[in-house]
């Protein structure tokens, strides 16, 4: 039997239980450096806690931070000497699949991109090998850091989708599957959320969809799904100047989506008078500076939107990032606007960029209440990072090394809901030969398809 085959049936629902870290209360013990996000328990706008201090993880949660910490019995102990330690990191945009194209069409922009490779490759896929192609790269965000990721996934058939969804599952991400579907598919959007994100801890749902006046009638339509679900909608809003043809942001205000429950992705070509009613309407936006630069998109304009105060995050984007990041998606943020600007000052600073990463995209997705600092009583993702590498050494100011010199290895253990997801810079019960080996079969079947 083919390896993929093996793996498959062994996490196919009723097998073997799924090896994905053991909940275990855990001790952080001793870190160096802990950035809460939260200011009302640590010190200055990111919560910051120094020299020893201790970190309890029970039951999921977040149970205490402070020194000396009484370790419970029976708990796991991690020597944090030296180490820091934040919240999770939260990708509030990506197209997992895209994991298919990486670095594809490398000299194209947004339209020939989508042209000549997402649109090229997508119907080529079929369920087995688009659980190979998530796989692969869920494995790369949570290795990287992130355990919040916010996936748009474009209209797929039901069988599709099942595979896509377990793939995420087993990759152990707290995640939000944004289902995309055509106007004759719309019973799918309530079917996937109910059937296969509904039953799942870590799954939550959002309705993404085409903004645009050509698509008025299917957004109202949609936004009533979205409604009725109880749920966000998502939608890509002028990621490229010739989208203004289509008037994106005009339909989502004409549909009734435009307000607290819409994330918009890219939002770069935004105009004063529409970044004013962004924040009036309490619009969400994820900000994509990596994508947007290798598409030639331009650059969003944040201090604009943070002025009016929009609430921001940051996102991957599929496969125009290319791989998982978001020490160089936090360092793009934050050097694009210096570089437009001419100011080392402006906004987002290396405090609020951290922010962005983390607590503010957790509250763009109306999660902040659960994710996003290390506030105690919050379920318990967390990151720790080790500054003793040649990348990141010697110590000068640790904030701005996180930003400026950190790398997805630096990134020694994660906790997604208090479960061990990565010990000692690997993941844990995942073998990564394997998972390699069978996204480049699958590549193989497509191009050979």
């Amino acid at each position: 039997m083919p390896d993929g085959d093996r793996q498959e049936r062994a996490q196919a629902p009723g097998g073997p239980p799924r090896l994905r870290g053991e909940r275990r209360t855990t001790v952080l013990r001793g870190a160096e450096l802990v950035l809460t996000m939260d200011p009302g328990i640590g010190r200055g706008e990111l919560g910051e806690l120094d020299g020893g201090t201790d970190v309890l993880l029970h039951d999921g949660r977040i149970a205490a931070l402070g020194r000396d910490l009484p370790v419970p019995r029976g708990a796991r102990v991690v020597d944090a000497t030296g180490q820091l330690v934040l919240p999770g990191f939260v990708d509030l945009h990506n197209h997992l699949w895209q994991s298919s194209i990486r670095g594809g069409c490398a000299t194209q922009d947004l339209y020939g991109w989508m042209s000549g490779c997402e649109r090229v490759t997508l119907p080529r896929i079929g369920p087995r090998d688009m659980y190979r192609f998530v796989h692969l790269a869920a494995l790369d965000a949570l290795t990287a850091g992130v355990t919040t990721v916010v996936d748009w996934v474009h209209p797929i058939p039901y069988e599709t989708s099942e595979r896509y969804v377990r793939a995420l599952d087993d990759a152990g991400l707290r995640f939000v599957y944004a289902a995309a579907q055509g106007a004759d598919a719309v019973a799918l959007v309530p079917k996937v959320k109910k059937n296969l994100l509904d039953p799942l801890p870590l799954a939550s749902a959002q309705v993404a969809v085409r903004a645009g006046m050509p698509a008025l009638a299917e957004l109202r339509e949609f936004r009533e799904v979205a409604r009725d679900l109880g749920v966000m909608v998502n939608a890509h809003v002028l990621e490229n100047r010739r989208d203004r043809r289509d008037e994106p942001v005009r339909s989502l205000r004409e549909s009734g989506v435009f307000g607290p429950d819409l994330l918009m992705n890219h939002a770069v070509h935004l105009t004063g008078e529409e970044i004013a009613l962004t924040g009036e309407h309490d619009v969400r936006v994820a900000h994509c500076p990596l994508s947007n630069m290798r598409l030639a998109s331009g650059i969003m304009p944040l201090p604009a939107l943070h002025r009016c105060g929009v609430r921001a995050g940051l996102g991957h984007d599929g496969g125009t990032n290319d791989t998982s990041d978001m020490f160089a998606l936090m360092k793009a943020a934050v050097g694009l606007q210096r570089a437009r600007h001419e100011d080392a000052g402006i906004h987002p600073t290396i405090p609020a960029v951290l922010r962005m990463a983390t607590l503010g995209g957790a509250e763009c997705l109306g999660m902040a209440d659960r994710i996003g600092s290390l506030t105690p009583g919050k379920r318990a993702d967390v990151l720790v990072l080790d500054p003793a590498t040649l990348n990141f050494a010697p110590r000068f100011d640790w904030t701005g090394q996180i930003v400026l010199n950190g790398q997805p290895p630096n990134v020694s253990y994660v906790f997604v809901d208090g479960r061990l997801r990565k010990a000692a810079g690997e993941l844990v019960d995942v073998d990564t030969a394997r998972v390699v080996r069978e996204a480049e079969r699958a590549a193989a079947h497509v191009r050979g398809a």
